[in-house]
């Protein structure tokens, strides 16, 4: 029996869309049918340098030579009136809009204690700040017409924790946390949020050491995971194949897909009389210390060589 994914005709905006995750989602998205907004401003992995058009123009000339529709945009999305612009011009084109992906992001890499005030605020002004604005744009032709979905990129770094990357972290989570208050809030108007987590070699992971023959070996297995493995979950979860799939978390690395737990109490303690700081030292560290999560990474939980 073949899904019937039900994107012939609509509208999705993908940020990030010149190239990597966000260029496989736009591809996968034309391949559905569906008509595709090319959100991309064309600078640096840091969001430095002169704007670029290049990386857009190539991806809508991809989109033709499939027989799709594309346009292109060129807001960014860390500024509130340029991402309902974004939002505006998929409503002028196509006339209305039924997907968002919000893919488009940066990094800005420091270890904690040497991070400026600058390279967190960046990095939060384009991630999450960003989902935030794209998001709430979309929500307004979402709620008029009854449907929509969100797909927003999340990352292990922050579902799972990561050196360097107190910025990406924090705006990574946040999203999660985004997208369950959307999906909550919206789903009496039809709505529906979801977040991924992509693994893939591409620019947003280009910046991984590789100064040691382990960091080498570890390289050499990220780039078998392309960034258009992560566009069929998505476009999955942006069709009506996915109804009633809405708050939840989920990642793509090569040939797996994984389904992520939510946060929720797993122990407790009681004592009738209140608590001390002693009575916590005495009582319940003991109770909870052997359920501790562990001081991990995202490399040493999925440790395994994908396949």
């Amino acid at each position: 029996m073949t899904v019937d994914l039900g994107l012939e005709g609509r509208v999705a905006v993908v940020t990030g869309a010149g190239g990597g995750i966000g260029r496989g989602i736009a591809l996968e998205f034309a391949k559905a049918g569906a008509k595709v907004v090319i959100n991309d401003i064309g600078v640096s992995l840091g969001g430095a340098g002169e704007r670029s058009s290049a990386p857009a123009e190539e991806t809508k000339a991809m989109i033709e030579a499939l027989g799709g529709e594309a346009v292109i945009s060129a807001e960014s999305v860390s500024e509130w009136a340029a991402a309902k612009r974004t939002i505006e011009m998929a409503l002028d084109h196509f006339g209305q809009v039924d997907v968002l992906v919000n893919n488009a992001g940066i990094l800005r890499d420091v270890i904690f204690h040497k991070m400026e005030p600058s390279d967190w605020e960046a990095v939060i002004n384009v991630h999450l700040n960003g989902t935030f604005y794209m998001s709430r744009a979309a929500a307004e032709p979402f709620r008029a017409q009854g449907r929509g979905a969100f797909v927003h990129m999340t990352s292990t770094s922050g579902l799972i924790g990561n050196f360097g990357q107190a910025n990406y972290s924090a705006a990574k989570l946040g999203i999660v946390g985004l997208s369950k208050s959307i999906a909550l809030d919206m789903a009496r108007f039809g709505v529906r949020s979801n977040c991924v987590a992509p693994f893939a070699w591409s620019r947003m992971t280009s910046s991984i050491p590789s100064d040691t023959p382990e960091e080498q070996a570890r390289v050499e297995r990220m780039k078998r995971m392309t960034p258009e493995s992560n566009a069929p979950l998505v476009v999955f979860l942006a069709s009506a194949a996915s109804e009633g799939v809405t708050g939840q978390v989920f990642a793509a690395r090569l040939n797996e897909l994984f389904l992520f737990n939510p946060m929720r109490p797993i122990r407790s303690v009681h004592h009738d009389k209140g608590w001390t700081p002693t009575l916590v030292a005495e009582r319940a560290l003991p109770a909870f210390k052997a359920s501790f999560a562990p001081m991990e990474r995202s490399g040493d939980v999925f440790a395994w060589d994908p396949i």
